[in-house]
Formats: structure tokens, C-alpha cells, sequence
């Protein structure tokens, strides 16, 4: 359960996720985009060429990475996409979705995402 700050404590920090990556790359920067889907709307089986972070700001999203269990995250929820992992269900829930999304960059490279089923 989050702590809430009081008079006492008037400054709290949570961590909300904390992952590991599988190897290290040198980051030159860190792209960050407010992304918006309508209800009910789903992303489809997709591939990021590299890792993303993010955090849910409002409504809800079905998160799901393929052969694994999915999940309903909700605002203040945060997740992670691997790079290169087939995310099988990122699915706006039926208020739609607003989130942030973090994309750590390597010199050069731009995210891209690719639709395997398209």
C-alpha cells in the first residue's frame, strides 16, 4: 500500500517499478511521448526495437507480454516491454488509456515498432 505524505513526512517515495535490463547499451538520450487510445482500442501483436518504460496516467490498458499472464494496469501503474518481446495484448480499457512512454535511445536510433501480423 502507497504511504501518503503527512506533516510528519511531508516528502514520500514509492518505488513503482524496478527491472532489470538483459544487457547494457550506452543511452545518448530518452524520448518520452504522451500516448492516447480511444476505448476499447487494441495495439495488436507488436515488436519495439528497443526497451519501454511506462506509466499509466489515466484509464486502464490489458497488458500482456506473449506466453505470459495479462494484466489490467491502471493509473499510477507502470510497465515494461523488453526489447524485442512480442507484446501480445496492449488493449485501452473501456475509458480509453492516456500514458507516458520511455524509450531509452542509443546515437542514431529512432523507436520503431513493428506489427509481426500485419
Amino acid at each position: 500500500m502507497a504511504s501518503v505524505p503527512s506533516a510528519d513526512e511531508p516528502l514520500v517515495r514509492e518505488i513503482v517499478l524496478d527491472v532489470r535490463l538483459p544487457s547494457t547499451k550506452p543511452i545518448e538520450r530518452i524520448e518520452v511521448r504522451r500516448i492516447q487510445m480511444l476505448p476499447g482500442l487494441a495495439a495488436g501483436l507488436h515488436v519495439h526495437n528497443g526497451p519501454v518504460v511506462g506509466n499509466i496516467l489515466e484509464g486502464s490498458v490489458i497488458y500482456q507480454i506473449e506466453g505470459e499472464p495479462q494484466s489490467v494496469l491502471g493509473p499510477g501503474d507502470a510497465f515494461y516491454e523488453p526489447e524485442g518481446a512480442s507484446i501480445a495484448r496492449f488493449d485501452a480499457g473501456p475509458d480509453g488509456v492516456t500514458f507516458l512512454a520511455y524509450f531509452p535511445l542509443t546515437t542514431n536510433q529512432e523507436p520503431t515498432i513493428q506489427f509481426p501480423n500485419t
